[in-house]
Order: C-alpha cells, then structure tokens, then sequence
C-alpha cells in the first residue's frame, strides 16, 4: 500500500480490525520512510450470477433488465424514475451472502413491480418471459390478473429485508 504523502511503498499494519459487521477489514498503516500514518479498508468484491433455467451461470447485467424493462414500459405513461426504481429493485436481490440468484426470481421481480405499475408494461413482460404463443395465454394471463389484486397497492415493491 502506497503512503498518500510520500508515495512510498513500504509501509506496514500497526493494527486490523473487523469493520462493516465483518464485510471489511480496517487497517491503520504506518509509512516507514516519513512515518505518516493512514487507514485503508479492505472489502471483498463479487461478481452477482444469474442461475439459468437450464443450469448455466451468467453475470448479472443491470443494463439487459434495464432494456426489457424500457421495452415493456414503451409508449407507457409512467412516473420518471420508474425504470430505475425497479432495475434497482431487481439488483438488490443480490448482496455479498446471495450471489447467485435464480432467473425466476428476477423475471417474478421485474413482474411484480411492472403489474403494480403499468398492466400493459406487465403483459407485455410476461408475453416475453412467460413464453406466451397465442392469443389464449393473453386471455388467461389477464383473468389472472383479474382474481388477484394487484400487490403492493400499485406502488413499486419493497426490497426484501437483508438485501
């Protein structure tokens, strides 16, 4: 670790602490060529993964939920934010102890925040992820729609409790 004053490369750990409830490690550190004395932290860093239907682990892409989002949400008269508030939705499925998260939980995610927003960016959605191949997976999609209210009062969910 490099000294922010001299520029130094040797310095050495006077004393490591567990910080953020055990996520990071503190460090103060001692410059051993001008004795300037500084903090680092140190934090493991994850790569989020998706777990495909058919077995797979693929990266976690913020920007391909954001675009089927936009997509369904097309020519839709919604809120400013909208997008945003349900991408982040969706990426808060994932923290450090859950990296790897089923597909189907992020599609019923992407799901319940566009059925609480817009019932067309919904149907739209679920044509796409739900497979539809006719006019009747429509019809029972909306009698569906129809038995149940809708969740969280038409608002964006909440994110889920740890996460």
């Amino acid at each position: 670790m490099r000294c922010q004053m001299c520029r130094s490369e040797d310095t050495k750990v006077i004393d490591s602490r567990s910080a953020e409830e055990g996520r990071a490690i503190r460090r103060r550190r001692e410059c051993i060529e001008c004795g300037h004395r500084f903090t680092t932290h140190e934090r493991a860093t994850y790569q989020p993964l998706v777990l495909k239907r058919d077995g797979r682990l693929d990266p976690f892409s913020a920007d391909k939920v954001r675009a089927g989002i936009e997509q369904a949400l097309a020519d839709r008269a919604v809120p400013p934010g909208t997008v945003e508030d349900l991408v982040t939705q969706t990426e808060s499925l994932f923290s450090a102890e859950n990296a790897v998260v089923p597909a189907s939980q992020i599609g019923d995610t992407v799901l319940a925040g566009l059925r609480a927003v817009d019932e067309v960016a919904y149907l739209r959605f679920a044509s796409v992820y739900k497979d539809f191949s006719g006019a009747s997976d429509f019809e029972r999609e909306m009698a569906a729609m129809e038995v149940v209210s809708p969740p969280y009062g038409g608002k964006v969910p909440p994110a889920p409790a740890g996460g």
